[in-house]
């Protein structure tokens, strides 16, 4: 209803909502670190171990584990709606880990480990000090061996793991997608939607298409109804009706209205939603700043 104009009022409440929702976390987020995994809410670390792992257990069917980076919960609600005639759904939430950036909060759901027990406990498989997709998302199918074999579950054939970065090996995949149901377990990395995410911000002509959250969800209804990911689940749903499937994001994003600006030396990292470094220095009213990471 544009012409009743609600927009602005949405908006307000919005922005309203988004910082509540920040003090919240700032609250609450370090008790959650140091709590037992049921006095807290389900984290990163814990989506595995919640919601696959039980499936694998029970070995009715092949399990499969779709990671979708960058998914909002408003892009999934969309997809759902797309996916309900085929499947019967169950929605549950986590809180992505800090930073919700992909090396750290895919990591922690493959891991079923915080960033910093990861690089404890396996350093061979954590690349410190360089934070982008390539060099610390590497060992995702090792990590997800490491916690099979710490919950001492031990599968026929093995985990399979595929990595979807362009949509020539997606529809690949697509066509063999009936074959992965042979193992127990399968996980799958789809990388569209990050890469709309940074495109839209790359590209006029997605600024053009999706100028809003509306126009995003529409483009990501677009994205998804032509997208190898949708002809996986349609396949999956005809053709191996004992399957079991956990989707889930690693984090969301947000459309960023204003920037901030953080001060720091040439070693400061480049990230745009957090920042780390030895003399990091930003208006504490803009960010979560924290002094001693012990």
């Amino acid at each position: 209803h544009r012409d009743l104009g609600f927009e602005q009022t949405l908006s307000d409440q919005k922005k309203d909502a988004n910082s509540e929702f920040g003090r919240f976390i700032e609250k609450n987020y370090k008790r959650w670190l140091d709590a037992k995994e049921t006095d807290r809410p389900i984290l990163s670390t814990d989506v595995v171990n919640e919601y696959v792992l039980p499936a694998v257990r029970d070995d009715k069917g092949p399990v499969f584990l779709f990671v979708v980076d960058c998914m909002r919960l408003d892009q999934w609600l969309v997809i759902e709606e797309m996916l309900a005639p085929l499947y019967q759904i169950q929605r549950d939430y986590y809180y992505g880990i800090l930073p919700t950036a992909t090396p750290y909060a895919r990591n922690a759901i493959f891991a079923g480990l915080f960033p910093s027990e990861i690089e404890a406990h396996y350093p061979d498989l954590w690349q410190a000090g360089n934070d982008d997709d390539h060099s610390q998302n590497k060992y995702e199918k090792e990590l997800l061996e490491k916690l099979l074999g710490r919950k001492r579950i031990s599968l026929r054939s093995g985990v399979r793991y595929v990595k979807i970065v362009d949509t020539d090996f997606g529809k690949k995949i697509e066509s063999e997608i009936k074959s992965y149901a042979q193992s127990q377990l399968t996980a799958v990395v789809v990388n569209a939607v990050d890469m709309m995410a940074h495109s839209r911000s790359d590209y006029p002509i997605l600024k053009e298409i999706a100028p809003d959250e509306s126009a995003y969800r529409s483009l990501t209804r677009s994205w998804f109804e032509h997208s190898s990911l949708y002809g996986m689940l349609r396949t999956l749903a005809r053709t191996v009706p004992n399957a079991h499937i956990v989707i889930t994001t690693d984090h969301g994003a947000i459309r960023c209205m204003r920037g901030s600006k953080a001060l720091g030396d040439r070693e400061t990292s480049t990230n745009l939603r957090y920042k780390y470094g030895r003399n990091v220095k930003i208006d504490e009213k803009h960010a979560m700043y924290i002094r001693n990471a012990d």
